[in-house]
């Protein structure tokens, strides 16, 4: 219980801040009436530009003294649960909060086994259970300081270029590539940027329900920079789209190219959200393998209850959000456990409009959108690790010869490092039927024994693969059962 004095106290520290908040909401309309006067416009128009300028910085003044008075708190426990880290993140709460906290450690290669969520009204309060990819606990100093740096500082939150901008830099160009998928497409790409003098550095290619996109850094092969000659950028994106377009020059295909830093995962997903890929319909895809995705009505608490199960995998929460983020929704409460084979998530949400699910038209585009959020980083296929020192060609020289012995790239992982070019492909017979394992003895032969490793066999692939001529992108791996009933919650009809 707070005494009298301690309430006191509270209350006039509210009131200081109120007097803050108004005074920084003065000197700014101040500023924006010296400005009309210097450059007077119509007064409609003056009216109209400082209301709206006003409000802005009020909110924003508003938003940045919250977090001055709540700075985000990280508190990191390896001592409470036996086998994970405990990762606590106190913070005041804005939309798209819980996506930048994910991110952080998703890309810290960390498996999220349980995460608890909850940011109704202006807090945020997540606890992360987390292992390294070995399953143990996160216990190297420096990697426990950086997250208490990402998560902890006061400026952690204040922008989202780290989950969806872009920011300036003369190292490498950007190249966005979306367009119709196919077998080779990638070793033609690949051929064209080396046949334009253009090294790919780093780069991740996705395939889902017929389409490709592909974010890719490369540098001038001739400066080791970005390409900033503009008629060569032009080139670039001409010969890029005339390959994604192929034969068929109806398909719809898509190039962008732009200087800066950007989160690849992040925005592959964006990519492939705006390209609609989850409303086409794999003709040979089996529904039963679908991930089980349920959204019902929580009619008590003004809540839609979305509800996922599926084979786990690494980075499934990430993508889960990310696509729960880009439609603008807000998770309020969530629940996600993936100690198991099988993951389970169950989050309550409402649109950034303050309304649940409404329609059934919308609640089916938040299942097929979830859907292929799942769907899309699959790592059905053969993995093929290729290690190397990099050189101008690489990459085109070995997804020529997967093209030359019927192999298609349905994911890719393209990394330089120090010189050193670590590569990950997942591949499958471009016709659908099982991987002879003589074809990838000759792959490993032409390319170097050492250099490009199987991860996993053949053989393996093949028990659980169907034969379809006409399937060469994915396929679920998933497995859906029934869920309980949530008690309270009923079935939105």
């Amino acid at each position: 219980m707070q005494s009298s004095t301690d309430r006191l106290k509270s209350a006039e520290l509210v009131i200081d801040s109120m007097m803050t908040v108004a005074v920084i909401a003065t000197v700014n309309k101040i500023q924006l009436t010296c400005a009309a006067v210097q450059d007077p416009a119509p007064a409609s128009n003056q009216e109209e530009t400082c209301s709206m300028s006003f409000s802005g910085n009020m909110e924003d003044e508003y938003e940045k003294f919250i977090r001055r008075m709540n700075p985000p708190r990280v508190v990191i426990d390896n001592d409470s649960c036996k086998n994970a880290t405990i990762i606590q993140v106190d913070s005041a709460n804005k939309h798209g909060i819980l996506l930048e906290v994910v991110q952080v450690l998703t890309d810290l290669n960390f498996i999220i086994t349980k995460a608890y969520i909850s940011s109704d009204g202006g807090w945020f309060m997540d606890v992360f259970n987390v292992t390294d990819q070995e399953g143990n606990k996160i216990t190297n100093e420096e990697v426990l300081d950086y997250i208490q740096k990402e998560l902890g500082s006061e400026t952690s939150f204040t922008t989202s270029v780290r989950s969806v901008g872009v920011t300036t830099s003369t190292d490498h160009t950007i190249i966005e590539l979306i367009g119709s998928d196919r077998p080779g497409l990638l070793s033609e790409l690949c051929a064209v940027l080396t046949h334009l003098k253009c090294n790919v550095l780093n780069g991740e290619v996705w395939t889902h329900n017929t389409r490709a996109a592909s974010v890719m850094q490369v540098t001038d092969e001739e400066s080791g920079l970005a390409i900033t000659d503009p008629k060569k950028l032009s080139i670039i994106k001409k010969m890029l789209c005339n390959v994604l377009k192929g034969s068929n020059k109806a398909n719809e295909a898509k190039t962008v190219v732009s200087h800066g830093v950007t989160h690849t995962e992040r925005r592959l997903h964006q990519m492939m959200f705006a390209d609609r890929d989850y409303e086409r319909k794999d003709e040979g895809y089996n529904g039963e393998q679908r991930p089980d995705v349920k959204v019902v009505n929580w009619y008590d608490k003004d809540y839609s209850v979305v509800t996922i199960r599926c084979k786990d995998r690494p980075k499934l929460l990430f993508d889960t959000i990310c696509t729960l983020t880009d439609m603008e929704y807000v998770v309020f409460h969530g629940n996600v456990d993936a100690e198991g084979p099988e993951a389970y998530q169950e989050y309550c949400i409402r649109h950034i409009d303050g309304f649940p699910v409404n329609s059934d038209a919308e609640r089916q585009r938040v299942i097929q959108c979830l859907e292929a959020a799942i769907e899309r980083r699959v790592s059905e296929g053969l993995k093929l690790e290729l290690c190397t020192t990099d050189r101008i060609g690489l990459l085109s020289d070995v997804t020529r010869i997967f093209r030359e012995n019927s192999l298609t790239v349905m994911r890719a992982e393209v990394t330089t490092r120090a010189g050193k070019a670590m590569n990950t492909f997942y591949v499958r017979d471009a016709s659908g039927y099982p991987v002879d394992p003589k074809i990838i003895d000759s792959i490993r032969k032409e390319i170097g024994q050492t250099i490009l490793k199987v991860k996993g066999t053949p053989q393996e692939l093949n028990q659980g693969q169907q034969e379809s001529p006409n399937r060469f992108l994915f396929r679920g791996l998933f497995k859906t059962k029934s869920f309980c009933n949530f008690g309270l919650v009923r079935s939105y009809s």
